[in-house]
């Protein structure tokens, strides 16, 4: 019987695993590295988002508020706190109401923080004066603070006040703005403008201010296109489920009186006017946007406004990231 010399061989066999070992761990370090990468890259595209919102004025701020919460496309820098002095609910200070909900709604998802302001309480008293106040500090720090290249994206779901005055306070910021604007009327096809909307209603000066303000890169959902999104209560109920952020929301839904119309006492359908410039930005494939010519009394330049939106893939993608944003929410054991 021939034996095999171990003894030869084995340096080789040492050589060959090391060599193997080496390749082996060359490629896990680049898996590895391309992951992390691929990973900050992802981070760093990001959009960099501050939401300027009126959220004690209606509910569907807050569905707008919860869908940008832990969006993986969203760097989510501070919500900001908005007036709407003319509410027939509206007390002496909008913006602290809106404050104070928005830090009670934050408060109901454990782990999560994000900085929040208040905004003024007073609409712009003229086109050259701004109502200074934390919110528009915070834009502008925010807007300075961020590299050349990027932009920062104020998504404005109640009165203007606070983002023009920011711009007011600090011109130099304007060519950092992206600004999405929930409001006013807006026919298409005629391109004519209907100002007469509540958002605009609340601070028509300051929405004046951002139409006149050249090269301002200035986007609008209109009151036209969001109406048409819609969630049924019952379908809403159901999908918001037994939970402390969902019980909120549906406790805001029976406790709210809509002042300004007499249909669907029972409240059995809610438009969700701000949700849509959220699923917009997210999801621009779920929407049309054109460009058209500013209102005949405001500076000729062209604006985008939004003509379309498929409201089915908006509200599946809602309940989509809804579901996700609860499973990291404990339930209410009593």
């Amino acid at each position: 019987m021939n034996y095999i010399n171990f003894n030869i061989y084995f340096p080789s066999i040492l050589v060959i695993l090391s060599l193997y070992m080496t390749v082996k761990n060359l490629i896990f370090c680049f898996i590895i590295l391309h992951n992390f990468f691929s990973a900050a890259q992802k981070k760093e595209s990001r959009l960099n988002v501050i939401i300027d919102t009126d959220s004690a004025n209606e509910i569907d701020d807050l569905f707008a508020i919860t869908r940008a919460i832990q969006e993986p496309n969203f760097r989510l820098l501070g919500i900001t706190a908005a007036q709407f002095h003319t509410s027939p609910y509206a007390s002496n200070n909008t913006a602290l109401e809106s404050h104070e909900i928005n830090k009670e709604f934050i408060g109901l998802i454990p782990n999560f923080q994000v900085p929040l302001f208040v905004g003024s309480s007073l609409p712009l008293k003229n086109a050259k004066t701004p109502q200074i106040s934390d919110a528009s500090q915070f834009i502008i720090d925010q807007a300075r603070i961020l590299p050349k290249e990027k932009k920062l994206y104020l998504i404005i779901l109640g009165s203007c006040t606070n983002v023009a005055s920011a711009l007011l306070e600090a011109p130099e910021i304007k060519s950092k703005l992206v600004v999405l604007y929930v409001g006013f009327w807006h026919d298409t096809k005629k391109n004519t403008y209907d100002k007469k909307e509540f958002n605009t209603n609340n601070d028509i000066t300051a929405t004046n201010f951002l139409l006149d303000s050249k090269g301002l890169d200035f986007r609008v959902m209109s009151a036209t296109t969001s109406q048409y999104l819609v969630f049924k209560k019952s379908i809403a109920f159901n999908n918001l489920g037994d939970n402390p952020l969902g019980n909120y929301l549906k406790q805001r839904w029976i406790e709210y009186e809509r002042w300004w119309t007499k249909k669907d006492i029972e409240k059995k359908y809610w438009i969700m006017w701000d949700l849509a410039i959220i699923e917009a930005l997210i999801n621009p494939e779920f929407t049309n946007i054109k460009q058209f010519k500013t209102p005949l009394d405001n500076l000729d330049r062209n604006i985008l406004i939004y003509t379309a939106i498929d409201s089915k893939k908006m509200e599946d993608d809602f309940w989509k990231h809804y579901k996700t944003l609860i499973n990291h929410i404990p339930h209410d054991p009593f």
